[in-house]
């Protein structure tokens, strides 16, 4: 049997073990994953790294992150020839691997030799069919990946909780965030939740508005500037009398459609400032569309680190944020 089709095997096996309702034995002999957050293995021949299909992973999954200052990839990738993927090699969490010969697809599986552990196969008979196979399903394996990063972060996250806030009692939400987040500031329904870092601070604002507060389509980039703006002069003070937080002029948000707790969400990404003052950051807000309570729920997260890459200061506060639950 070619590797190929052993590796086609695997997947099928594995896949079909995964819709049962429980574990089976061959599951819970597997060893549990590693690496760091955003650490991805690329297991592709060193010939195919060096080429055209290299080149256009890493378009996909070294692309610039949205939002941040100074260009950082989505991911770290370390190629690892085929040859030597064995052992405590195939534990990484996040395995992408690039098989050439067989027919061209995309196949993405849970656990295939360590859990957890997301391996995304994409296989093509040439490097054309490979290269587009990457190209049309870019999003599908990033989100993929990101996804399971974005688990294991917040796995992390709750091993130290932050339990002594009122955020269920005010805001009704429970969101979790480590102990080392300190409560700042906290006036009528607006949170601002900050934690000490080497060079400055990550920091988290939670705020309610009317549902009516944002009209879809109206200049939406321009209504979210308007009110970052607003609540950066209302609770976010710079270092002297008179500064205060605003969002960066000179570069444009970028504006996407998310969900958090199942509800629609406008996710924005950009670059804040300080108004008469330098300081900057980039931020992740999100406006969340509570129909329920009839408001917009609104958490933002934004980080100040001068001098030093924020990629994952920024993925922290996301992984925060996506684990907000509004309600019991």
């Amino acid at each position: 049997m070619t590797p190929m089709k052993q590796t086609l095997l695997l997947f099928s096996v594995l896949l079909v073990m995964s819709c049962g309702n429980k574990k089976s034995s061959n599951q819970k002999l597997l060893s549990d994953s590693s690496g760091n957050i955003n650490n991805l293995s690329v297991v592709i021949e060193n010939n195919l790294w060096e080429g055209n299909v290299g080149e256009a992973i890493r378009e996909v999954l070294a692309a610039p992150v949205d939002g941040l200052p100074q260009d950082e990839p989505l991911f770290n990738m370390s190629q690892i020839p085929p040859a030597v993927f064995s052992g405590f090699a195939t534990h990484n969490r996040t395995v992408l691997k690039i098989e050439k010969g067989g027919e061209a697809s995309v196949k993405i599986a849970s656990d295939v030799y360590a859990q957890p552990q997301k391996v995304v196969l994409v296989s093509g008979k040439t490097d054309t069919e490979i290269i587009q196979q990457i190209q049309e399903n870019a999003q599908k394996i990033v989100t993929a990946f990101k996804s399971e990063e974005i688990k294991e972060k917040q796995r992390r996250i709750k091993l130290s909780l932050h339990k002594n806030n009122t955020l269920k009692e005010k805001l009704g939400i429970t969101l979790n965030f480590p102990t080392a987040y300190r409560i700042a500031k906290e006036e009528d329904k607006f949170y601002w939740i900050r934690k000490d870092i080497a060079t400055g601070t990550t920091n988290l604002m939670v705020f309610e508005l009317p549902f009516s507060a944002i009209k879809k389509g109206d200049s939406l980039v321009d209504q979210i500037i308007k009110l970052r703006d607003s609540i950066g002069q209302a609770h976010i003070p710079g270092p002297t009398e008179g500064t205060y937080m605003i969002t960066e002029e000179a570069y444009a948000p970028a504006v996407f459609e998310t969900i958090i707790d199942n509800k629609p969400a406008i996710e924005t990404k950009g670059l804040w400032d300080v108004k008469n003052a330098f300081m900057s950051g980039p931020f992740i807000n999100y406006i969340i569309e509570d129909k329920i309570n009839n408001r917009l729920l609104v958490i933002e997260g934004f980080a100040f680190a001068p001098s030093v890459e924020k990629r994952d200061y920024m993925f922290e506060l996301e992984a925060i944020i996506r684990s907000l639950k509004i309600g019991d």
